[in-house]
């Protein structure tokens, strides 16, 4: 027996509100994680993966999922209320971001190490540079009488686009970086692949609700 079309549409919404509460869960979960196993304070390396992890697992994680309709933790506040936590939660993650990255750097001088000599560096470096940019570019959204000649509705989509894109770099620095000998060393086995994971599901569900956050602003739009 074939499901009515309000039915389907029950269930969609159900998974999608299921899978945003899974990311929520996932993102804290792996960021604190991290924290344990990093130690903070322990050492001045110890707090590049703390910071790392903050930004690009938990904060920018729920930067996006403001904008969901299902999975918001801010569904009450007015579109202009959530695009003000959006971005200060995306200025926060970048100052985290730019401090872990300043510190792995201040503790390879002291080791007299290469830098960005590893694919997990080198895609550190673009998605924290990424990050920036981005940020530069929602200057354009907040303020956009500074972008006169193009359009408000086009902006919008650009800079929704060039967010995933950066997230799915931070998303995969955070994979490289568990396949480094300072992850690989402590976390073996069964937990590896559940750590692995945590990035994969998030990014998963943030490029479903991104995009479907997108057209459902469409449909309501007059």
């Amino acid at each position: 027996m074939a499901l009515s079309a309000e039915t389907e549409s029950h269930i969609y919404r159900a998974l999608r509100t299921a899978s945003g509460a899974a990311a929520h869960f996932v993102a804290l979960g792996f960021t604190i994680f991290v924290a344990v196993l990093a130690r903070p304070g322990s050492s001045l390396f110890s707090w590049h993966p703390v910071l790392m992890s903050l930004a690009f697992s938990f904060l920018m994680t729920e930067a996006l999922l403001v904008f969901s309709p299902e999975s918001s933790l801010l569904r009450s506040l007015s579109r202009k209320g959530r695009a003000r936590c959006h971005w200060m939660l995306q200025l926060v993650a970048l100052l985290c971001a730019l401090l872990g990255f300043s510190l792995v750097i201040l503790h390879k001088e002291q080791l007299g190490k290469a830098h960005l000599a590893t694919r997990h560096g080198q895609a550190g470096l673009l998605a924290v540079l990424w990050a920036g940019l981005q940020c530069c570019g929602g200057v354009g959204l907040l303020y956009p009488k500074l972008l006169p000649r193009w359009p408000l509705a086009k902006l919008k989509l650009y800079h929704a686009t060039s967010g995933l894109v950066g997230y799915l770099l931070g998303s995969a620095s955070l994979l490289l970086g568990m396949c480094s000998l300072w992850f690989t060393a402590t976390v073996t086995g069964g937990a590896w692949y559940l750590a692995v994971l945590c990035p994969v599901l998030t990014s998963l569900v943030i490029m479903n609700q991104v995009s479907n956050a997108y057209l459902y602003r469409k449909r309501i739009q007059p």
